[in-house]
């Protein structure tokens, strides 16, 4: 697999990705090709199976490219289908054959977070650009609540506001997030939300 000097994406070539150019698709496959094969390797623990969750990863983008978001994080989208591909195949392993176990001692055995670490903090660097794009008080109150570890009463108090107040402004920054971070597993956003 080429690899591709560039360490992101920009909008650019999502747009033209959306729009069907091959080229933005290859440059995107030469970057994250790579990638995609050590996530499922992890899981899988074989080689030619490993190759068939980065050919299915980057067909699924292909078809599905019209529905991306220009300013989204490919990466990202691509860790979430390769990962449930992986244990969609896990499943199917599980289903149809007693090396089931194995496999799963295996893979148990060979389990390493860096993939893991990497995907958190380049959500927390997506999520972090997100916020900075907030209105003035959502992104105040976000912070003060999810960095600092404030209270809603404490944020109120701080600020002579109500806390009802503070609330509706952490359902609606809760709530951007969620619509730009939609495609990403519950159990990342939990992670990025309440880690702290």
């Amino acid at each position: 697999m080429r690899k591709v000097n560039n360490k992101f994406i920009d909008g650019s070539s999502i747009k033209e990705l959306i729009a069907g150019n091959e080229s933005a698709f290859t440059t995107i496959y030469d970057l994250y090709s790579e990638k995609v094969y050590r996530i499922a390797f992890r899981f899988l623990k074989d080689r030619a199976q490993s190759e068939e969750i980065v050919q299915e990863t980057f067909i699924s983008l292909w078809l599905s490219r019209e529905k991306l978001d220009a300013d989204g994080n490919i990466w990202l989208y691509l860790f979430v289908i390769a990962k449930r591909l992986s244990l969609n195949t896990l499943r199917q392993i599980c289903k149809s054959t007693d090396l089931a176990e194995k496999l799963f001692h295996s893979v148990a055995e060979g389990h390493n977070n860096t993939e893991e670490e990497i995907f958190v903090r380049d959500l927390e660097q997506y999520a972090e650009r997100i916020i900075e794009k907030l209105p003035r008080q959502q992104k105040l109150v976000f912070k003060l609540s999810r960095v600092d570890g404030l209270s809603y009463k404490e944020i109120a108090e701080q600020h002579n506001i109500s806390p009802n107040t503070v609330k509706n402004h952490m359902v609606e920054a809760l709530k951007t997030l969620r619509s730009h971070l939609n495609a990403v597993d519950f159990v990342y956003l939990s992670l990025l939300f309440f880690r702290r």
